[in-house]
């Protein structure tokens, strides 16, 4: 399962947004977006930020595997 922050830096990237500009809309460092996006990847069986909208969108964007 993923944090409430996972999953809205989930949806930003699955949406198209560049981890600096996800950090810019979070108010967050670039670096932490990726430390994010890492765990994303690693729970949800995804390799790549390309994949996201396809896992993203068939769980309802709720992120439980």
């Amino acid at each position: 399962m993923l944090s409430d922050r996972e999953r809205e830096i989930a949806a930003l990237a699955a949406a198209g947004l560049r981890s600096r500009e996800i950090a810019q809309r979070l108010f967050l460092s670039p670096r932490t977006v990726e430390a994010h996006l890492g765990r994303v990847y690693r729970r949800l069986g995804v390799s790549s930020r390309s994949e996201l909208p396809r896992i993203i969108g068939n769980q309802g964007g709720n992120g439980a595997p």
